[in-house]
């Protein structure tokens, strides 16, 4: 269990976008993707999916993801996993309720923040990745400087119903140790009602106490 959910953590802990760097000039078509990118996250207020996460080695875990604008993320996995993941608008935590364990990172140091702060720019720190279809919009966050930190790549499907005329599809995660995960939504909900209850979580260390939210 824990080589399968190891890299999903990893990939949740690298460079965010302050440390991630400008890319070189792009072009305009880039430029205009970027913009899309930016429009959606901004559009998406509230957003309920549920995902499923596969390693390298084709394990698939699935389970329930929920996101509040700006910095809520849940990630709900399926019953007999006893792993939560955070986000509370400042830290991003993850629980492994089978060893009592708790580790947090700032938002800020993530790449899900690209995903959860409306604030931010793409254009400083990602670039678009050619996919080859024309439907298919891929959005890459990576720190050049910073190899351990990995990369993660936001793939949207060009959708004129969704949000800002795309639909978030998922993002795949590679660490420094080459570990790949792919995470793939279906279900997406956007605009439904999300209590700021369902980003608290339960301590299991000893004297834990519900925090968050």
């Amino acid at each position: 269990m824990k080589r399968i959910l190891a890299p999903l953590a990893l990939a949740l802990a690298v460079s965010g976008p302050a440390a991630l760097l400008s890319a070189p000039a792009v072009a305009q078509q880039d430029v205009s993707d970027l913009g899309q990118v930016n429009a959606y996250i901004r559009a998406v207020t509230t957003m309920t999916a549920d995902f499923a996460q596969t390693d390298r080695n084709g394990q698939t875990l699935t389970g329930q993801l929920t996101i509040k604008q700006p910095g809520k993320i849940r990630f709900q996995y399926q019953k007999g996993v006893p792993l939560l993941i955070v986000g509370d608008g400042k830290a991003l935590t993850m629980i492994d309720y089978e060893v009592r364990q708790v580790q947090r990172w700032p938002i800020g140091n993530s790449p899900l923040g690209a995903l959860i702060d409306p604030s931010k720019d793409l254009s400083k720190f990602g670039r678009v990745i050619q996919t080859g279809d024309p439907k298919i919009l891929s959005v890459q966050a990576r720190d050049p400087k910073r190899p351990e930190f990995g990369t993660i790549t936001m793939i949207f499907n060009r959708d004129p119903s969704g949000p800002a005329g795309l639909q978030l599809y998922g993002w795949v995660a590679l660490d420094s140790q080459n570990n790949r995960t792919a995470v793939r939504l279906t279900n997406q909900r956007y605009g439904v009602p999300v209590a700021n209850s369902a980003f608290r979580w339960v301590d299991p260390r000893p004297k834990g106490r519900s925090t968050g939210g």
